[in-house]
C-alpha cells in the first residue's frame, strides 16, 4: 500500500521531511477494523511528533513510521471480535498514537474509537472533525463535568484559541448545550469564525483578557477552556469562579502558579484524548459512542463540520504543506488532505 511517512525528524521546510514509501498492507485482528482511507487532516500533534527532537534533528527511526490522526473512509475488513461494524461502513476517527497512522491506504484501528461518518458530509468534511470533536467533548462534558443535554444551560465558558481545530468544534457543542460562550481570537478573519461559529463574545488574548472580559460584565467564569497555550494560565485562575473549573490541552512548561486556583478552591484537569486508547482503559467504547452522538447531531444540521483547507492527492507533498500551514499559528478551522491518486 502507498503511505506517507517519516524516517528522520526534520524541520517543515526540508522536502525529506516525509517521504512517500510502499509499506505491506495490514491485516486486521481482534477489535480492529482495516479501513480504506479516504481522507485525512492535520493536526499539532502532527507537527511536533514530525519535527527536529532537540539535538535529534537527524535522528533516525527504526523503520519508516506513517503519523495521522485523523481518518474518514471504508471498512475494508474486520479483525473476528468486532461487533460494531461490518466491511463497507464508512466510518470516522481519531486513532492510537501508539499505533501507526492513517497517512496511509489502509489503516488497523480499534472500532471502539470509531464513529459512523455522517452521511450529510463527504469524506474530506468528515476527516476533520474526530480528534477535535473527542478532544472538546471530553473536555467540556468528560473533565469539567457540563451536561451536554443542558442542565447547565445558562453558565458561562471561556474558550482560549477558540478559531483553532479544537475551539472551533468546542464553541458549537457548548452552544448547543445552552452554555453562554466567550471565545477568545486576535485577528479580523478569526474573530469573524468564531462570531459564525456561534461564539455570544469575542476577546482578543493578545490583549489583558481579564479587564476586556470583566468589561462584558462578567466577573468570573464557570468554565475556562484553554486551547491554545498556557501563557493565559494567571488570567483563567483570576476569572475563574470559586469552584469552577479550568481544562487545558497543552503542555506544562509555562509556570502554573497554584495559589489562585486554591484559596478559590477551583479545579485544573488536563483532556489528552489518546488517554484511552494507549491505556486501554476499560471504557474506550466512550469514544465511538460519543462519535455517533457527533455525527447525529450534523446529520441533523445541529453541528457543522470545520473544514476550511482542502489539499490532494495524498502524497508527501501534500500533507507537508498542510504541516506548514499548521506550523503558523494562524490556520483557523482544519486542513485536511484527501484521495491517494
Amino acid at each position: 500500500m502507498k503511505a506517507v511517512a517519516l524516517t528522520r525528524h526534520l524541520p517543515v521546510d526540508d522536502p525529506r521531511a516525509l517521504l512517500d514509501v510502499d509499506l505491506p498492507k495490514p491485516e486486521p485482528l481482534g477489535h480492529d477494523l482495516l479501513v480504506a482511507v479516504k481522507a485525512v487532516s492535520v493536526n499539532p500533534i502532527d507537527t511536533k511528533l514530525r519535527g527536529p527532537k532537540g539535538k535529534g534533528a537527524e535522528q533516525e527511526e527504526s523503520s519508516p513510521r506513517v503519523l495521522g490522526f485523523d481518518a474518514s473512509g471504508v471498512v475494508e475488513a474486520v479483525g473476528p471480535d468486532v461487533t460494531l461494524f461490518k466491511p463497507g461502513d464508512e466510518v470516522y476517527y481519531a486513532g492510537d498514537i501508539t499505533r501507526s497512522g492513517s497517512n496511509a491506504e489502509y489503516q488497523r484501528v480499534d472500532e471502539r474509537i470509531v464513529g459512523p461518518k455522517p452521511t450529510s458530509l463527504s469524506f474530506a468534511e468528515a476527516a476533520a472533525l474526530p480528534l477535535t470533536t473527542i478532544t472538546a467533548y471530553e473536555a467540556f462534558f468528560e473533565r469539567l463535568g457540563i451536561d451536554p443535554d443542558g442542565a447547565n444551560k445558562g453558565e458561562s465558558l471561556m474558550i482560549v484559541g477558540a478559531a483553532g481545530g479544537v475551539g472551533s468544534i468546542g464553541i458549537q457543542l457548548a452552544k448547543a448545550a445552552g452554555l453562554e460562550v466567550i471565545a477568545t481570537a486576535s485577528r479580523e478573519e478569526t474573530t469573524r469564525w468564531v462570531k459564525e461559529l456561534g461564539a455570544d463574545h469575542v476577546v482578543n488574548h493578545r490583549e489583558p483578557m481579564v479587564e476586556q472580559v470583566r468589561a462584558l460584565d462578567f466577573e468570573h467564569l464557570d468554565h475556562v477552556a484553554i486551547f491554545n497555550d498556557m501563557g493565559h494560565w494567571d488570567a483563567a485562575v483570576e476569572l475563574i469562579r470559586p469552584q469552577g473549573g479550568i481544562v487545558s490541552i497543552d503542555d506544562t512548561e509555562q509556570p502554573m502558579p497554584m495559589a489562585g486556583l486554591k484559596t478559590k478552591a477551583a479545579s485544573l484537569h488536563w483532556e489528552f484524548m489518546f488517554a484511552r486508547p494507549m491505556f486501554k482503559t476499560p471504557d474506550m467504547v466512550e469514544q465511538h459512542r460519543l462519535l455517533s452522538r457527533v455525527s447525529r447531531e450534523v446529520d441533523a444540521g445541529r453541528i457543522r463540520t470545520t473544514l476550511e483547507t482542502v489539499l490532494s492527492p495524498i502524497n508527501a507533498e501534500n500533507v507537508l504543506k498542510a504541516h506548514a500551514l499548521i506550523e503558523t499559528g494562524t490556520a483557523r478551522g482544519k486542513v485536511v488532505v484527501e484521495i491517494f491518486a
